[in-house]
């Protein structure tokens, strides 16, 4: 998969957390992922489709940090992952894909987003829906760790 595909997925998510909830993520090395377990215990997942390709794009937060988030950005932590929680992960997912489509449209590539939907629990898993690989990019904080996924037919 293409670097300037990925790349917007990358920028969208250290800007939105950093604008919305003051976090600073280190990115690691990114990998092709073969399994479909989340690497984490809370996941928003939104697919994507236009004129060029469909995809879709995960990201999947430790519940450490996912409660470190919601503290920031609304200044209560609840004691788990609640409802409020996987609200503000689906919020989070709309808004660094939101970001992203953006930075590719500029690109020329375009394509229509779907309402996120959002999972948690140790071991659950995420299903792409495209035939491309699924790109794994790992991200450490201070409050826990984060992984987006992104997947994308052809390019």
């Amino acid at each position: 998969m293409n670097v300037e595909f990925i790349n917007p997925f990358l920028s969208s998510l250290l800007n939105v957390l950093s604008t919305m909830a003051h976090t600073e993520l280190k990115p690691g090395k990114p990998k092709i992922k073969k399994d479909e377990v989340a690497c984490g215990d809370v996941s928003g997942l939104i697919g994507m489709v236009g004129p060029q390709t469909k995809g879709s794009f995960s990201i999947t937060f430790d519940e450490s940090l996912a409660l470190t988030i919601m503290e920031r950005m609304l200044g209560e932590r609840p004691d788990s992952i609640n409802e409020e929680v996987t609200d503000m992960v689906g919020e989070i997912t709309n808004m660094v894909t939101g970001g992203a489509k953006n930075l590719l449209g500029e690109k020329g590539y375009d394509f229509d987003m779907a309402t996120p939907i959002v999972v948690s629990g140790k071991g659950h898993t995420i299903t792409h829906k495209s035939e491309g690989a699924k790109i794994l990019m790992p991200f450490t904080s201070d409050a826990g760790n984060a992984n987006i996924e992104v997947s994308f037919d052809k390019l």
